[in-house]
């Protein structure tokens, strides 16, 4: 049998807000029984929303697939537009925010922002649901998406606009830097936040792939194509020094045909990939190797949000 070096990367995994997201479910399905309705996924992982779905929750993507009910509503952690609670209040309906905490920072922001004066410039990708979410604090028209350095290149402001930026929660921390350092070039007034908008999991998780990525013939990240933090985990891994580098969703993904002449082999997660993905996948390289598992930390995690009120009597 082979013997395969394996960098585990930490930390890696669930962050307190995806944590706190599927505590949420979790605690309304035993408090209100099922079942629980939830608007978009939870968190971008099939494995979670599966678990949730066979407990009782029920996923939509719009307001308008609910019927009336007296199930509660949970909105996912990525936050939602000013309209979603409009709208479901409008319906009657019993709704729980399970916003990340950090992302509603970022909604916060941008309202002071507006309400300022300032022009307002988000640095993010177009379609995410966090984007759309944070767009959505605002009236139509009065947030510019900016995803490259070439949209960058393109804003045109008068010289008399205050101009501000926010970004999305889940970025790439290099290219955001590059962005950024564009865009204070471009206009040097312009104003950054108070504090860093992208959140200390997307920052730890890569600073840890970075610190394996050039000991690796190949690096594993455990996470969903639609994760933004965890497809963010490949290209860091890739720029950072790794050979190759593949996302993937469980052990059934696993790239067999790619590790053949491979002897270190990096492993993490992304946010929102639960911990028992990783054994898994551990387990089945265990099986084809004689595997040597080595922990890598760069930092330690302690951080906890609060539970909303209308679950704290069941913790």
């Amino acid at each position: 049998m082979p013997t395969l070096r394996i960098l585990l990367a930490e930390p890696r995994g669930f962050c307190a807000g995806v944590d706190r997201a599927i505590q949420i479910v979790e605690l309304a399905l035993a408090k209100y029984g099922a079942p629980v309705y939830v608007r978009h996924e939870i968190v971008h992982n099939q494995y979670v929303v599966e678990d949730l779905r066979s407990k009782g929750a029920i996923f939509v993507e719009e307001l308008d697939e609910i019927p009336d009910t007296e199930a509660p509503v949970i909105f996912s952690a990525h936050g939602v537009e000013k309209a979603v609670p409009v709208e479901a209040s409008r319906r009657n309906f019993f709704y729980i925010d399970a916003t990340c905490p950090l992302v509603s920072k970022v909604h916060i922001e941008a309202e002071k922002l507006y309400e300022n004066g300032y022009k307002i410039i988000l640095i993010g990708h177009a379609g995410h649901p966090e984007v759309i979410g944070t767009m959505g604090q605002l009236p139509k028209d009065t947030v510019t998406l900016v995803e490259t350095i070439e949209d960058a290149d393109n804003l045109v402001f008068s010289e008399n606009e205050q101009i501000s930026y926010i970004t999305q929660t889940t970025l790439s921390v290099d290219d955001t830097a590059s962005i950024v350092d564009h865009l204070t070039k471009k206009f040097p007034a312009i104003k950054a936040p108070a504090k860093e908008d992208i959140c200390y999991a997307t920052t730890n998780r890569q600073q840890a792939v970075k610190q394996i990525a050039n000991e690796c013939d190949c690096l594993l990240v455990v996470g969903a194509p639609n994760s933004s933090n965890s497809c963010r985990l490949v290209e860091v891994a890739e720029r950072a020094g790794a050979k190759s580098a593949y996302l993937v969703q469980s052990a059934t993904d696993i790239p067999w045909a790619k590790l053949d002449k491979v002897s270190t082999l990096g492993v993490t997660a992304g946010a929102s990939a639960p911990e028992i993905l990783v054994d898994e996948i551990i387990a089945s390289l265990g099986e084809k190797f004689q595997t040597a598992i080595e922990h890598v930390t760069t930092a330690k995690e302690n951080i906890a949000f609060k539970i909303p009120r209308q679950l704290t009597d069941t913790v």
